[in-house]
């Protein structure tokens, strides 16, 4: 039997799968990672405690699965993107915190980026607006104010890495700074087109080139593991930030094929092939996960594919929020059954902009409000209207996307492939496939994110062929069907858009 291991590190938690090559579960641990708030609108993660995390998990799922080193055909890394990390190349220890992609610290930075007129360019080569959700402005943000960090960037004694990069370096004991294409192009300093990082975009952010890692393909040669970690070398064959990586899980390999993660936050994205199109619905272009080299590598010429995506920033977590804010629940998987206690929200609505408002919107100064109340209300009432946010922020992001499409002569997305743990929950998917209008598709494996860096890594190391063996695996589990009228989901959506108004200070 061909086993492939997948370490799938996210914000709420690091975990490990070993999965054979028909993309069965046969093992997974997952440990809590701690989230660290020093002060509102900051999030930062201990650097240290993602690698024991990550590590321990591998170690765990290996001995769950009762197989060694040598049985793994090769490795693949799927994490939580944007988040930055600043490392001291000789010691391997990080100089601050990571700094979260949630984070919003860098929000004067990027004011003062937009105000000075930046953001088209910026958004031509990066695909992505200015925000302080991307890793730029956040390392930026270190270099200006750890002390002796600028200076020891500018002499090449530091490594900055999304968390892959982080992952990679310990795993090979240092020997290895590296990141894939998909990675890389949510930093805000890659340019998509060539799929290399930007000089003009280093110079005005004031990064120095050497901080960065190399670039590759997202199913490649990544180095190999320290045999000391796990019992033995391991091929790391297949890299890609988390999105992409269940883009690719659920098999969306053609243009108009679309998926919704439901994690922490939810993020939805639309596959465009090899056209790079900018969004006039306030989404976002970025790199899909990339089989072929990178331009300036050996090989073919650069396989560029692009995807559409939308970000909510405050997605599963509004039901961490009911459980350790409100103590409206013990635990999560609690949420469903007190929300199906009443039929609806009774009026309520939920809007948890806990951080600001992501995509379509971009607001980061709105805050979370919760209106509709009566004295009828209950906390259930208040865990339904929670939950439905999940879904009303979705619907806005396709809604988003269909229009971009249909503009670049597309068509409108016609189903949506779910992921993510909050995809079990059943009255979500319903309420999601009610205010879409189209099928929403559970598939049979959900933890796609994981899956995809298993593909990745087993295309790298030939145990697949192409991405046509890894279509004919993706079974559905479920399908939602709508059954509210057009007329009726208008009605909510439209109650949903002066919701969001009503959460915006400006």
């Amino acid at each position: 039997m061909t086993y492939l291991l997948a370490l799938d590190q996210g914000t709420s938690s690091s975990r490990s799968i070993v999965f054979d090559e028909r993309g069965h579960i046969v093992a997974q641990a997952q440990q809590e990672l701690p989230q660290i708030y020093p002060q509102p609108g900051w999030v930062e993660h201990d650097p240290m405690e993602i690698w024991r995390t990550q590590l321990a998990t591998a170690r765990q799922a290996l001995a769950q699965a009762k197989i060694g080193p040598a049985d793994v055909r090769a490795l693949g890394i799927t994490n939580q993107r944007e988040t930055t990390v600043l490392w001291n190349r000789r010691t391997g220890l990080p100089v601050h915190h990571a700094i979260v992609w949630q984070d919003r610290r860098a929000e004067p930075l990027c004011a003062e980026l937009r105000e000075q007129g930046h953001e088209p360019m910026i958004q031509e080569r990066t695909g992505l607006r200015i925000d302080a959700y991307f890793s730029a402005t956040k390392l930026r943000w270190l270099l200006d104010h750890v002390p002796g960090a600028r200076a020891a960037a500018e002499a090449g004694e530091l490594a900055f890495g999304t968390v892959d990069s982080w992952l990679i370096w310990q795993l090979t004991g240092g020997k290895v700074h590296v990141t894939d294409v998909s990675n890389a192009s949510r930093t805000m300093l890659f340019n998509v087109h060539s799929n290399t990082w930007d000089d003009d975009l280093l110079a005005l952010l004031r990064i120095p080139r050497e901080l960065l890692p190399r670039v590759q393909p997202s199913a490649s040669d990544f180095g190999a593991t320290d045999a000391a970690l796990l019992g033995g070398a391991i091929p790391i064959g297949g890299v890609a930030g988390d999105q992409q990586s269940a883009l690719f899980g659920q098999a969306c390999f053609t243009a108009g094929m679309a998926k919704n993660t439901y994690g922490t936050g939810c993020f939805m994205l639309m596959h465009t092939g090899g056209n790079f199109q900018t969004s006039r619905n306030g989404l976002l272009t970025t790199s899909a996960a990339q089989i072929a080299p990178v331009a300036g590598t050996a090989g073919a010429p650069a396989g560029v594919q692009y995807a559409m995506e939308g970000s909510v920033f405050v997605g599963g977590a509004v039901v961490q929020w009911l459980r350790d804010g409100l103590r409206a629940i013990s635990s999560s998987n609690e949420v469903q059954s007190l929300a199906e206690s009443v039929p609806d929200s009774g009026g309520v609505m939920m809007v948890p902009a806990f951080t600001g408002l992501g995509a379509p919107y971009w607001k980061p100064e709105a805050r979370g409000t919760i209106t509709g109340l009566t004295r009828g209300t209950t906390i259930a009432h208040i865990a339904r209207a929670s939950l439905e946010s999940i879904a009303y922020q979705s619907a806005a992001l396709l809604q988003a996307m269909s229009r971009d499409a249909v503009a670049a002569g597309g068509a409108p997305v016609s189903e949506l492939r779910v992921d993510g743990g909050a995809c079990v929950n059943d009255l979500l998917m319903q309420f999601q496939a009610d205010l879409l209008g189209i099928p929403v598709v559970r598939p049979a494996v959900i933890e796609t994110t994981a899956l995809g860096a298993a593909y990745l890594a087993g295309l790298s190391s030939g145990v697949y062929a192409g991405t046509e063996a890894l279509s004919s695996l993706w079974r559905a589990e479920r399908r939602f069907l709508p059954t509210l009228s057009s007329q009726r989901a208008q009605e909510c959506m439209a109650r949903w858009e002066h919701a969001v108004r009503q959460a915006s200070l400006d």
